[in-house]
């Protein structure tokens, strides 16, 4: 099945790109440019609609102060274009725009460029795009993980019980009363860090009332908000079964199957499933996906707390094994289907698999879920010898007694009784599934940092129009590389800042910093590029002393790949040093 999934890939891969999270497409003024007069407005279109936050936009002026201006806003009849009107005198030099949006699948992406009216000026504007690395991003995207692996437990733990549990053996309690208190914790963590996690702010302004507020009527706090009444109508309807000996009968059963499915349904319709094209397949695929997995690895977590639970000599009854063992393949092949077209969906071309980093996470979740098949098809195969033990030995209760009566029970003090002979595949089982939900943990791990990740359709439709993609991308590459010639004071590092980064032609920057930090003044410097896999290069970029610092906007950069880029610094008539360091550049 993995293999056909592949396959599938390879023959859909070639779709033409389509939008599936903000990534910006273009800007007016364009990034760069210089204007004879101030424009009226600062807009920016991206590939999807975006929602706006109070501090949107931040323009700043050639001398670092920030320009008045209007409120944020959509452009009349556009969701997708957001832009700000300027003061009628606005001046002359080059300005610096910094914006922030939520993008319609609930990620923050933000970024910056310039532009300049009259002529260009010299600018140092420190600008603070508040990247996604900001303290409140680092709880939100842990909360998220812990939701995720929350949810699992809980959907698939009941889900075995329902239909796989052995009769007359103990309710798996605790791991649902886990699975149910750490979702409503993880859930309740995401609702208050929403709007620094937006905003890009301190954590210590979560519960700003205003920033509640703001999230209370935004749809990824609605859908929080439905979430968590979803899990006390479940905590209740968890506790009348509790208090009731009977097995729950199938309105109730239906009812639970409702709430899943409801469940499912507030996590694909804040992700990449509710923006981009065809976006109602998508959230059912989406559902059914996350329900899938659920299902199985939840349901492992319940099978190897069942094995583990029952002592030995006895075993768990092979039925329970051999159902669950058809629960996981039926999940499998939802989990096939479905992945396969979100896949499709996300990436666009077979080239965004290594090109992206969408691409290369979907890469590497590939390998755990080839890892997790292989541990699922060895649980399998013990499955299969459990189950033939357990026939040979209903055969041998058949067989009638020797002549002479039954074997008479051994003397007090003799050999024991040899195990039974399940006791080995049961044994060989709890290490198999043990094995298969240790793969299983990372494979959540991996699906929750693709569903934080900018798809490849987005990346290479960002990338056609000009725009660099605004989330995780840089706008320009800044690389630092240190540097020792071997004498006293001939060390210090090199800061090159290559802008766009892309494929074609860049325009390069380089500071030299001296022992102390401070900016220091070199005879020389010379900057080239080469890239070994092309065997390519070394292309050099030509840069000339600007008095400070040095620069050339003629290096031409023909392909993507990572690059070497090699630095050979010159600090007095007999002294030089090189040094390398690779530099990716995208599309």
């Amino acid at each position: 099945m993995l293999l056909g999934a592949m396959l599938v890939l390879l023959l859909l891969g070639g779709a033409g790109p389509a939008s599936a999270h903000a990534a910006l497409r273009s800007t007016d003024p364009a990034d760069g440019s210089v204007r004879e007069s101030a424009p009226r407005y600062v807009s920016l279109t991206f590939t999807e609609s975006v929602g706006l936050l109070d501090d949107s936009f931040r323009v700043y002026d050639p001398t670092n102060h920030r320009v008045s201006t209007g409120e944020p806003e959509h452009a009349p009849g556009r969701s997708d274009t957001v832009r700000i009107g300027l003061p009628a005198k606005l001046g002359t030099g080059t300005f610096t725009v910094a914006w922030r949006v939520v993008s319609a699948d609930s990620h923050p992406v933000s970024g910056a460029f310039t532009f300049s009216v009259g002529k260009p000026s010299a600018t140092t504007v420190p600008v603070d795009t508040r990247p996604t690395g900001n303290p409140a991003t680092g709880l939100y995207n842990i909360a998220r993980y812990v939701a995720y692996v929350a949810v699992a437990l809980l959907i698939g733990t009941l889900t075995f019980a329902a239909l796989c549990r052995p009769p007359g053996t103990a309710p798996l309690r605790k791991p649902v009363r886990t699975g149910w208190w750490t979702l409503v914790a993880a859930t309740s963590v995401l609702l208050v860090l929403r709007a620094p996690y937006e905003e890009g702010t301190s954590p210590a302004t979560a519960f700003d009332l205003s920033a509640l507020a703001r999230t209370a009527t935004g749809r990824p706090g609605l859908l929080l908000l439905a979430r968590l009444a979803l899990l006390l109508v479940a905590g209740a309807l968890l506790l009348v079964l509790r208090r009731r000996a009977t097995p729950p009968r199938r309105p109730v059963l239906a009812a639970g199957a409702v709430l899943a499915v409801a469940l499912a349904l507030t996590w694909a319709a804040a992700e990449h499933a509710s923006a981009g094209i065809q976006v109602p397949l998508a959230i059912t695929s989406s559902v059914l996906h996350l329900l899938a997995m659920s299902v199985w690895l939840g349901g492992l977590t319940a099978l190897l707390t069942t094995l583990y639970r029952t002592p030995a000599p006895a075993t768990v009854p092979t039925a329970t094994v051999t159902r669950f063992s058809r629960l996981a393949f039926a999940s499998v092949t939802v989990l096939t289907g479905t992945g396969v077209y979100q896949s499709w969906r996300g990436l666009g071309s077979w080239q965004a698999l290594t090109d992206t980093t969408y691409g290369r996470i979907l890469l590497t979740k590939l390998a755990a879920v080839a890892l997790l098949l292989a541990a699922a098809g060895r649980s399998r195969r013990w499955t299969a010898r459990l189950a033939a033990v357990e026939v040979t030995g209903a055969v041998r209760e058949r067989v009638p007694e020797p002549v002479g009566g039954p074997t008479p029970a051994p003397e007090p003090g003799g050999a024991s009784s040899p195990p039974p002979a399940s006791a080995g595949p049961h044994r060989g089982l709890r290490r198999s599934v043990l094995a298969e939900a240790g793969v299983g943990l990372a494979v959540l791990v991996i699906t929750t940092m693709l569903t934080g990740t900018l798809p490849g359709r987005a990346e290479a439709e960002a990338a056609a129009d000009g725009t660099a993609p605004a989330t995780g991308l840089q706008a320009a590459s800044v690389t630092t590389i240190p540097f020792d010639v071997g004498t006293p004071g001939g060390h210090g590092k090199v800061q090159i800042n290559l802008d766009p980064g892309r494929v074609g032609r860049n325009s390069v920057e380089a500071v030299v910093f001296g022992p102390d930090g401070g900016i220091s003044t070199v005879p020389e410097l010379r900057l080239s590029f080469t890239l070994p896999a092309q065997k390519l290069g070394p292309v050099d970029a030509r840069l000339t002393d600007k008095g400070g610092y040095w620069a050339g906007d003629s290096l031409n950069l023909p392909i993507p790949g990572t690059w070497t880029m090699k630095v050979t610094v010159r600090v007095s008539e007999l002294d030089q040093g090189s040094a390398s360091k690779p530099v990716r550049v995208v599309r």
